[in-house]
């Protein structure tokens, strides 16, 4: 962001100064006291165990020029006013029953939008969908570094704290920003799409993640589609032709249309695709011409992700050439993403246990087939979340889809829902079956969704082994 001070933050933010002089230097914005600088503003967020308007003080003792607050602290402050009517659904409601953490985070957001709207040679893209927005920013991040200095997100930054606080990150010098949308409920990306408006927006897909709480596909369509509608005249809506819920959204947008996937209809799309071990390689074909493309990303469902990188790249200016090699140099950068190991005695270990819904599960599982074909196979799982009523069904169909796809093992942990023939009721003991029972040559694919923790378990198989 643009240096700036105490005053200037809270007249973009409707604040008052408490303790300050409004000179206090602000280069940076960071919530977490240990990456305090000299010149942070510190964001003072309520969490689940403590609130950070209680750190105040040490923010500013490590560093910080001040602190955006939702009430009065013992340090200087700007001190931003209630949010009038505002919102019970945050992720943070469960800890703000007094609405400060909400003020503060609106106040955020107006501060990013003023910060970006200061970058005129900054082009925003905004990734949305129910699935593979952290993989496609990684893969936008690489094809787009050669075309100028970008900044995204660290993992999945994507909610109404972790979207303003990567736009703050942007300065003078960056050309594209990468932004990541989530929702848990309909206006949600509205919202988000409105303090920081992207030029450029990604819809991947549609599926059936958070299906519990916005109770049909529906629903999570109408929200997704909520990034289009955010887009002006002059902007680019890049659509996934492959799935219809998403093709449809083109009707929902001002701005212009580029379809990318497998269809023949795509303006961007992907021929020829094959797979080894794990690992695809396609022909990528756009309007300016056509490459060859091997990713190192292991899961044939990143060719979609690619597809929608490489449309992103090429309207900002990148050749097809360059997309290509771009894609094919590209690694996984964000952990617990189908993070293949392979330990000194065989046994390769698949951690993707970073989070899980019923599409990503039938993903993970087709590249299982595909890494180990001609090897024992182990799909060690646990539960979905947030399913909704559907969830026992659901899971009983990923189980289904295990045994398609060929898998020897099915290992449940903690899930019994999925009627697996093995049943851990932790990691630990999960960790106990297998390590008595892996041979050498063996391929164990860990996921779960986040609450479950299996990275744990994916850590304690690598323990030692590397």
């Amino acid at each position: 962001m643009r240096p700036t001070t105490s005053a200037q933050v809270a007249a973009v933010t409707g604040g008052r100064l408490h303790r300050a002089t409004g000179d206090e230097p602000v280069t940076a914005v960071e919530f977490d006291t240990r990456a305090i600088r000299p010149g942070g503003l510190f964001v003072a967020l309520p969490g689940e165990r403590v609130d950070g308007h209680d750190f105040a003080a040490a923010a500013v003792a490590a560093g910080a020029g001040c602190v955006l607050a939702g009430r009065e602290v013992d340090a200087p402050a700007v001190v931003v006013p209630p949010v009038p009517g505002r919102r019970t659904d945050t992720y943070l409601a469960a800890t703000d029953p007094d609405g400060h953490g909400a003020a503060v985070l609106a106040a955020l957001a107006r501060l990013a939008g003023h910060a970006v709207a200061e970058l005129p040679r900054c082009t925003v893209v905004g990734i949305t969908g129910s699935s593979g927005k952290t993989s496609t920013k990684d893969l936008l991040a690489a094809v787009l570094a050669p075309l100028g200095e970008t900044v995204a997100p660290p993992g999945s930054f994507n909610n109404e704290l972790g979207l303003p606080w990567t736009a703050l990150r942007a300065g003078e010098s960056t050309r594209h920003l990468v932004l990541e949308f989530s929702a848990r409920g309909a206006g949600h990306i509205a919202a988000l799409a409105a303090a920081v408006p992207p030029r450029i927006g990604v819809v991947l897909n549609v599926g059936s993640a958070h299906l519990g709480e916005f109770g049909s596909t529906a629903a999570i369509a109408e929200a997704k589609g909520e990034l289009v509608e955010a887009l002006d005249d002059d902007g680019v809506a890049v659509l996934n032709a492959d799935d219809p819920a998403v093709a449809a959204m083109g009707i929902r947008t001002r701005a212009r249309v580029v379809l990318t996937g497998r269809h023949p209809n795509a303006h961007v799309r992907a021929e020829d695709v094959a797979v080894d071990a794990g690992r695809a390689r396609f022909t990528l074909v756009a309007p300016g011409g056509s490459a060859p493309v091997a990713l190192r990303l292991v899961g044939e469902h990143h060719v979609g992700n690619a597809l929608a990188a490489a449309a992103v790249a090429l309207e900002l200016g990148a050749t097809p050439d360059a997309v290509a090699h771009a894609l094919s140099l590209a690694e996984p950068a964000s952990r617990w993403r189908m993070e293949l190991t392979e330990r000194p005695d065989g046994v390769t270990v698949v951690n993707d246990a970073y989070n899980a819904n019923p599409e990503s599960m039938r993903a993970a599982l087709s590249a299982l087939a595909s890494i180990g074909a001609g090897r024992r196979t182990w799909a060690v799982l646990g539960r979905i979340g947030e399913l909704g009523a559907g969830s026992d069904a659901a899971h009983v169909q990923v189980a289904q889809d295990a045994l398609a796809h060929g898998v020897d093992e099915l290992v449940a942990v903690g899930a019994p829902e999925y009627g697996a023939p093995r049943d851990a009721p932790d990691v630990d003991a999960a960790l106990e079956l297998l390590r008595a029972e892996l041979r050498p040559g063996d391929v164990v694919l860990v996921k779960a969704s986040r609450a479950a923790g299996l990275e744990r378990l994916a850590a304690g198989l690598l323990e030692g082994a590397r």
